[in-house]
């Protein structure tokens, strides 16, 4: 009983974290423009690269994750690319808006190190390829 419990919050937590990557790239896709206008605004270099990257990262990966495919290597990639983040559009921590942005995206990329470490759980494309694979 108490494996299943951990395997609903393990793909809870899990469904949570991919459904703001997901909104996001959602909207960037719906505003490209305005997306990177604002990669613009942030002194990034390359824009159409930094957008199309953060759509690999935020509808791809975040379906990955998603889905629970991949799901250690996809969240520690995911943990990278919101730390980097968090430096590269709320770094001004003169202002109390952008300081607590880039202290909720280190507690996101806390969530996905732990996602990275301890896995998908049961309730995942992970787990169903690990029940098919063959016994040595």
């Amino acid at each position: 009983m108490i494996n299943h419990q951990m395997s609903l919050v393990s793909a809870a937590g899990r469904v949570l974290l991919a459904l703001l990557f997901l909104v996001s790239g959602i909207g960037k896709l719906a505003a490209p423009a305005a997306t990177k206008a604002y990669i613009i605004s942030a002194g990034l270099p390359l824009p159409d690269l930094a957008y199309l990257m953060a759509v690999v990262v935020e509808v791809g990966l975040g379906l990955a994750l998603l889905l629970g495919y991949r799901t250690r290597v996809v969240a520690a990639l995911m943990a990278a690319f919101t730390v980097v983040t968090a430096f590269a559009f709320h770094a001004d921590f003169a202002d109390g808006n952008q300081m607590n942005h880039f202290l909720k995206n280190l507690a996101i990329s806390g969530g996905l190190l732990q996602v990275a470490a301890f896995g998908a759980g049961d309730f995942a494309l992970d787990a169903l390829r690990a029940r098919r694979r063959p016994a040595n």
